[in-house]
């Protein structure tokens, strides 16, 4: 295929017409709603500062909008589409780019797992274009973008940045701070493990389909300093999960009537004791240091 000169400028337009001249429609139950504002297109490819030393994973290529962007900018890209329709026809007008592998997959083998075929090319890609830092890029679909960025945060391989868009709600969940509704095993997770700040918060009109909720660009850079004070990410991240199956039960309660297996209330009371922790108080409402102490009381 010869390369065209120029990507198109891929509008509501341009893309209603793309679909339609394939008899496609966008699946909602897979969250395709095509970013059509092309200035946020710009910002997030801008935030992820991207260069020729970067290898890129995407995950829900799409038709390709932001996919072209990444492209002309990083070293590699990785891009994976779960629907074999857009799979094919991302294939047929992005395929002549040199520094792009198109792939026909579910990014995850399972929910705490990346799909190693998947990583494997990434890792192909970071290799052959002598890339030698990586970043996640993306308008990650909503029903995989809790597990994508944790697993990636948890289970590396290292990765250097994550840009990008999620429903807003999972945004304010990232960035909640304790006491308050949104916050929890999410919220201290990607905050034990990375900075985090929201770029900006979309409405709706900025995608087609409009989806009911907003979005939001968010920045996640993972911080290796702050991963050496956990020296299990993956029993931290167990701990957690485990912990908030109870959130509304004091400490003690939810310590002690653990999902892995029942503690003796009086050990929880003389550990909380002697650490100088309330056990009437819930685990909402302490900071990320606190759930660190926790972890280091409870956690094996």
């Amino acid at each position: 295929m010869n390369p065209p000169q120029t990507s198109p400028r891929q509008t509501q337009s341009y893309i209603r017409d793309l679909l339609q001249s394939r008899r496609l429609m966008p699946k909602n139950k897979m969250g395709q709603n095509f970013l059509i504002d092309l200035n946020l297109l710009d910002l997030i490819v801008q935030t992820a500062e991207l260069s020729h030393s970067d290898s890129v994973l995407e995950v829900g290529t799409g038709t390709g909008s932001l996919t072209a962007k990444i492209s002309d900018k990083a070293g590699a890209l990785t891009s994976v589409e779960l629907d074999l329709d857009f799979s094919r026809m991302a294939f047929e007008l992005h395929s002549w780019r040199p520094n792009l592998s198109l792939m026909h997959h579910d990014i995850l083998e399972r929910k705490n797992e990346m799909n190693p075929g998947v990583m494997a090319e990434w890792e192909r890609m970071t290799i052959a274009r002598g890339c030698t830092s990586r970043k996640l890029v993306a308008n990650l679909p909503y029903v995989v973008a809790t597990p994508v960025i944790a697993n990636l945060l948890i289970a590396g391989p290292v990765i250097d940045r994550m840009v990008v868009m999620v429903q807003w709600e999972m945004a304010e969940r990232m960035m909640a701070q304790p006491s308050t509704k949104a916050y929890g095993s999410l919220a201290i997770l990607v905050q034990a493990l990375a900075r985090v700040s929201i770029v900006r918060r979309l409405p709706p009109t900025a995608f087609w389909p409009q989806p009911k909720v907003d979005s939001a660009i968010i920045d996640i850079r993972p911080d290796p300093e702050m991963r050496k004070r956990i020296p299990d990410v993956a029993g931290f991240r167990a701990f957690l999960r485990d912990l908030y199956t109870q959130r509304r039960k004091s400490l003690r309660h939810a310590l002690s009537g653990w999902p892995g297996g029942r503690r003796e209330k009086k050990d929880v009371d003389a550990k909380l004791a002697e650490a100088g922790i309330d056990g009437a108080s819930r685990a909402e409402a302490h900071d990320l240091a606190m759930h660190l102490r926790l972890y280091e009381i409870f956690g094996n």
